[in-house]
């Protein structure tokens, strides 16, 4: 089993790093709603946002740490998932010296970032059945490997990693295991976030784009152990969520039920379209999915995927990408919108 150690893997310019102190960070301990703000150079008329933002976060940071049973120390917030994608690259990868490891076919972000932070990206295929290899894997790691990045559910090809892969990793790797979970809330597994105190390199992203509807105000969320997150920290911009977004995501996170009720009808909704893509004519074969979204592979994606955009139905083609050769991707709409889509399936030569 390896060990584990934070400083070992940061990047030597980030631990001496002093960070941005920001004006409302020196006073992120006080009751600030009586005291007169005259440090920011901020437009003193009250307008909503003429003040800048908390830059921790805490409201929203408050509302999650209580429904995911974790502290607010273990949160990190971006301005998407990607950011806090990139964040993990320049805090613990050296650019032109370490690696990464991605597992295609998976989500593409990780690749791009690898390049724009001149980090090597060693990928390893998945199985035939989608599953990481996970003695490749391991062989692929040397001394300057900083990161494996695993998403579950996967995306493109819908499904959850085995519990046995991850855990391989995580007691085999020495440096950070990222679990992208961003299709968590439509898979009947548990999340990762209960094991977080277990393993000190495992690292959960997170993100209210798919199951809470907020793809629009761009936030995503990452847990760690709190060493993890305090270099996080130490490089992320001052205020990266605006204060827009922060009032939006209160407002969604405290409409649990409506979440629930949304999440539960895409479901059904995914288990119909299975249930029906499979007597589509040109459709070879419906891969299981614990995400909202099916990928199937036909007889000609490139064909399918032009006839559905001239009837104004825009899905992904994923045939280029790895194992995938063929593959479409359907997002789950909402019942018209799929009824549409299952009607013209049918109707398509």
């Amino acid at each position: 089993m390896s060990t584990f150690d934070i400083n070992t893997i940061t990047r030597e310019n980030v631990k001496i790093l002093k960070p941005y102190s920001s004006a409302r960070d020196e006073f992120e301990d006080f009751d600030t709603a009586e005291m007169i703000f005259l440090d920011a150079n901020e437009n003193p008329f009250q307008n909503g946002v003429n003040r800048y933002p908390d830059p921790q976060q805490n409201s929203v940071k408050a509302i999650l740490a209580k429904n995911n049973n974790v502290k607010q120390s273990q949160i990190l917030l971006g301005n998407g998932s990607d950011e806090v994608l990139d964040l993990l690259f320049r805090a613990f990868c050296e650019p032109k010296t370490d690696n990464i490891i991605s597992l295609p076919p998976t989500y593409g972000m990780y690749s791009v970032l690898s390049n724009i932070n001149a980090v090597e990206n060693r990928e390893v295929l998945l199985s035939t059945d989608f599953q990481p290899q996970v003695d490749k894997i391991l062989e692929a790691v040397d001394d300057n490997t900083k990161i494996i990045f695993l998403c579950s559910p996967n995306n493109p090809t819908g499904n959850s990693f085995s519990d046995e892969s991850v855990v391989k990793l995580l007691q085999n790797f020495k440096g950070l295991v990222v679990i992208d979970e961003a299709y968590i809330d439509f898979s009947d597994k548990e999340s990762w976030l209960i094991e977080i105190d277990e393993y000190p390199n495992l690292v959960i992203t997170q993100t209210l784009s798919k199951a809470y509807g907020l793809a629009g105000i761009r936030l995503g969320v990452c847990y760690a152990s709190q060493a993890v997150i305090s270099v996080l920290n130490k490089i992320k911009p001052p205020y990266n969520v605006n204060e827009l977004t922060q009032q939006r995501a209160i407002e969604r996170l405290k409409d649990g039920e409506k979440i629930k009720q949304e999440i539960a009808a895409i479901i059904e909704q995914r288990e119909e379209l299975l249930k029906i893509l499979g007597d589509v004519a040109f459709v070879e074969k419906v891969y299981p999915t614990e995400a909202n979204f099916v990928l199937v592979k036909v007889d000609d994606a490139n064909k399918r995927y032009d006839q559905l955009i001239e009837k104004g139905i825009v899905i992904r083609n994923r045939t280029t990408q790895p194992l995938c050769e063929n593959c479409l991707r359907f997002t789950i709409g909402i019942p018209e919108e799929n009824a549409v889509l299952i009607k013209e399936l049918k109707l398509l030569k």
